[in-house]
């Protein structure tokens, strides 16, 4: 309901609330009613009596309505006297035309029915039943005069019961005017509630760590939070097309009949925009044909995951791994000294593999406690190419051909920001894996270098060898995660472990043109502090 505020009056006061409107179109009414006495009433057989004074009383009437109908009125007299002013100009001029226009017969009654079924709208309290009783006097007294005077008149008995009417139709208005002021106020503060819990809930939306999107039948977008947003990469516009920028969610969302979610309400997929891995959940929004899509980052949900089950896996392998190593000098003691006797063939082989399973083990315990010492970060300025040749030459100490097999691409101005153990751990960790993998030809491995746009060195490590299978790819970091026989399944966790506690980052990317065609990692870490 539109309200009006009258200047001099709270506008907050919910009181008058309910009845600025009413009173507007009971003002309304009184003009019309005033103009159609002027325009047309001797038409209407009024003011036959005494034309004059109907004329007068109509031109009052007007000129009443017009200074009472004004805001400024309401600002100097008040809500309860404006109302009554209002109230007692109508009966009183209204009974002068009855007078001059035949008396009751001129259906003056009815209309003054009518505005105190009005005052009793904007009216409050007993001043409702005031207006009625003077509406009744003052019908009464035309009526007697008409008596006195010798003209004609209605029998007191019908005008008794019209009097009645006046106190019936003045108080039912009041009695509905309390009921719609009440239900007006408790709808405003119903409505203020749900205000205020739609910003509260629109606020908790806003800053869920989750994305959430509302999703129309035929994939249109109709709302989503900024999270959503952020997780598809920026790419969702409200009215646009799902399909325009999560494909792969929009085809399971349309999968259903009717809008309906289909059979994976469920869903994982990688968003194009964002390249993150995402998982979907998708519901009927109530009882709407929309439908709630809630999307959640995976990467985030794994290695919270991961982090849980390395926490207790690193309580149990801290606690046995120095136990390990003293049955393993042991062993390793024992090859030895087997070495230095006589032995049969037989003896040879066992040796072979006590060392080979002793390598391996003090290979598994070296990993392990590099678990440990990922927080022991000592970052300092490389030089990228100088570090890297000095490396190699380490590399190929025990293996010469190695050194033949990695071709170089780095600027010798180049530096990285990084532990200098740390580095040489990954890089030794990536070759490893690169060997294995790949052909074995001079330059089957290859390191190259470049300085990014936003100031960071990439460190690309690529191999010729048959690449990741796009099924194992979100598996070659997982820790104990290994397709070799004789593999740990540590070297690629702990390497983006060590990358993670220098600031930097280590990721799986994909065979560039013109490249090695296998596999190719990137560490990406700043050239400077």
């Amino acid at each position: 309901m539109k309200t009006v505020a009258y200047p001099g009056l709270e506008s907050g006061a919910t009181e008058f609330r309910g009845r600025w409107e009413p009173l507007r179109y009971l003002n309304l009414f009184r003009l019309v009613l005033a103009g159609v006495f002027l325009v047309a009433g001797p038409g209407l057989s009024l003011g036959g009596d005494s034309a004059t004074l109907f004329f007068g009383a109509a031109f009052a009437y007007l000129t009443a309505v017009l200074i009472l109908g004004f805001p400024d009125a309401a600002r100097h007299l008040g809500m309860e006297r404006l109302v009554t002013v209002q109230v007692l100009v109508d009966v009183t001029l209204l009974t002068v035309i009855m007078w001059a226009s035949g008396g009751y017969r001129s259906g003056m009654p009815i209309l003054i029915m009518i505005v105190l079924a009005g005052s009793g709208l904007v009216g409050q309290g007993r001043m409702v039943l005031f207006y009625a009783a003077y509406a009744t006097v003052a019908v009464l007294f035309e009526n007697l005069l008409r008596f006195l005077s010798g003209r004609d008149v209605v029998d007191f008995f019908t005008v008794g019961v019209t009097c009645i009417g006046f106190f019936t139709i003045a108080q039912v208005a009041r009695l509905l005017a309390l009921r719609a002021i009440a239900n007006e106020t408790l709808a405003r503060q119903r409505g203020a509630d749900l205000a205020a819990q739609l910003r509260l809930n629109q606020q908790i939306i806003q800053d869920m760590q989750d994305g959430v999107l509302v999703v129309e039948p035929g994939g249109v977008v109709r709302h989503f939070n900024p999270q959503a947003n952020a997780l598809l990469g920026g790419t969702l516009r409200e009215g646009g097309a799902l399909a325009s920028c999560a494909p792969a969610l929009a085809g399971p969302l349309g999968a259903g009949e009717d809008g309906e979610p289909g059979a994976h309400s469920a869903l994982r997929f990688r968003a194009e925009g964002s390249g993150k891995l995402l998982l979907a959940r998708m519901l009927r929004a109530g009882d709407s044909d929309a439908t709630l899509v809630y999307l959640e980052d995976f990467d985030l949900i794994h290695d919270q995951i991961q982090q849980v089950k390395l926490a207790a896996l690193g309580r149990l392998t801290a606690s046995i791994a120095h136990e390990i190593r003293n049955p393993l000098a042991a062993v390793s003691h024992a090859a030895e000294l087997l070495s230095d006797e006589k032995r049969g063939d037989m003896q040879a082989r066992l040796i072979r593999i006590i060392g080979t399973n002793a390598q391996r083990i003090d290979r598994l315990v070296g990993d392990v406690l590099a678990l440990g010492r990922r927080d022991e970060a000592l970052p300092e300025v490389l030089p990228l190419k100088q570090f890297v040749d000095e490396f190699l030459d380490e590399f190929a100490l025990t293996d010469p051909v190695r050194r033949a097999l990695v071709d170089v691409a780095i600027a010798s101005d180049l530096t990285l920001l990084m532990d200098r153990t740390h580095l040489r751990q990954i890089l030794w960790n990536l070759l490893a894996n690169a060997q294995r993998h790949g052909s074995g030809a001079p330059g089957s491995i290859r390191i190259a270098a470049g300085l990014r746009d936003d100031g960071r060195i990439a460190v690309d490590v690529t191999d010729d060898g048959p690449g990741i299978a796009e099924a194992l790819r979100n598996q070659v970091f997982e820790p104990f995660f290994t397709t070799h026989s004789k593999g740990t399944g540590l070297g690629l966790y702990i390497a983006r472990e060590l990358a993670d506690a220098n600031g930097a980052v280590l990721e799986l990317g994909q065979a560039e043109a013109g490249g090695l065609p296998g596999a190719h990692f990137r560490l990406t870490a700043r050239s400077r502090s």
